[in-house]
């Protein structure tokens, strides 16, 4: 008899219970379960996502990434600055409290860290972490838009040529420019020509007015004074073969120099490969064993064997990361 009376006290609690928390509960359930049908279907992107759920309470951060919205749209990154941005801040959100939960359990349970130590050393961790995504964020674009920059000035010595040979057999400059979008090889200026088309054919634009949109987007500026150029001797009825011929050679002229100064600074480079992520870690690797098979261990974070697995596993990878991206960053794209 009591155990009934029980239950049925238990289930009437458990109805006020769901009868209160329903009206806050449940658009939040419905809310998750479509995010998450989306993204299963492919419906949804991150930066989509990322933008519904806190795009509204972003207004406050747009003005400390101004210079993201620019680098954006020289980038050739198909998203919007407040999504961008939107995601940036989700991203780090999720990143960071996972680091600060995830961090002092392996402190814990692997390393025997104290308590107090390891809720520091996950802080610690948990910010650079959220400050590394953040500069991720905002550094990204400036690479994509530098390695278009690169991409499109080692094309344009050929693409000039392309273009003055169409030019000396009296092809428009409109169609020239559509003869570029129509080339099969995989080149920047193919795209960039691609998007005058566009805006020509579908957004009713003129040639000219298509060109000076693109020179204002172009991160290039020798691709910029190009157009810019373009557009000067057409409007003037100047020759368009003979300034195009001025250009593809000038343009040869300065990936010689170009190619010239990159073979000094790979020698550079090499130099400092050997000396920072060859001999130096080394010479780290021998005297830690040495300190540890003499007695010589530091407590907490100095221990030996730690910082013995810090260089092998973390210092190593990240330096040789850094060094391929110093190198992708001055190298030709040809």
């Amino acid at each position: 008899m009591k155990t009934s009376v029980i239950r049925k006290s238990l289930r009437k609690i458990h109805r006020q219970i769901v009868n209160v928390l329903n009206p806050f509960v449940s658009p939040i359930l419905n809310r998750f379960y479509h995010w998450i049908e989306s993204i299963r279907f492919g419906i949804t992107k991150p930066q989509a996502l990322a933008y519904r759920t806190i795009g509204e309470r972003t207004a406050r951060f747009l003005p400390l990434f101004r210079d993201v919205d620019e680098n954006l749209r020289k980038s050739g990154i198909m998203t919007s600055f407040k999504a961008y941005v939107s995601l940036c801040i989700l991203t780090t959100l999720f990143a960071s409290v996972f680091t600060l939960i995830l961090v002092p359990l392996i402190s814990i349970s692997i390393l025997h860290f104290s308590f107090y130590s390891s809720i520091l050393f996950g802080v610690g961790i948990s910010l650079l972490v959220g400050a590394s995504i953040v500069i991720g964020f905002y550094v990204y674009p400036l690479y994509r838009a530098d390695n278009l920059k690169r991409t499109l000035e080692d094309g344009l010595p050929f693409t000039t040529g392309y273009m003055e040979i169409l030019a000396r057999a009296g092809v428009p400059p409109y169609r020239i420019f559509r003869s570029l979008a129509q080339v099969d090889a995989p080149l920047a200026v193919s795209r960039e020509a691609r998007v005058i088309t566009r805006d020509v054919e579908l957004f009713g634009f003129d040639v000219v007015s298509a060109l000076e949109v693109a020179s204002k987007r172009s991160p290039s500026e020798k691709f910029k004074e190009l157009l810019e150029g373009f557009i000067a001797t057409a409007h003037s009825g100047g020759n368009l073969a003979n300034y195009l011929r001025a250009r593809s050679r000038q343009y040869m002229k300065l990936n010689r120099i170009a190619l010239r100064k990159f073979s000094d600074n790979l020698g550079v480079l090499s130099e400092f490969y050997v000396t920072m992520l060859v001999a130096g870690p080394l010479i780290l690797v021998v005297m830690l064993g040495v300190m540890a098979m003499l007695g010589g261990n530091w407590s907490g974070l100095f221990n030996s064997h730690l910082m013995l697995y810090l260089l092998t596993y973390l210092g190593i990878p990240v330096g040789s990361i850094i060094f391929l991206i110093i190198l992708d960053a001055v190298s030709p794209r040809r």
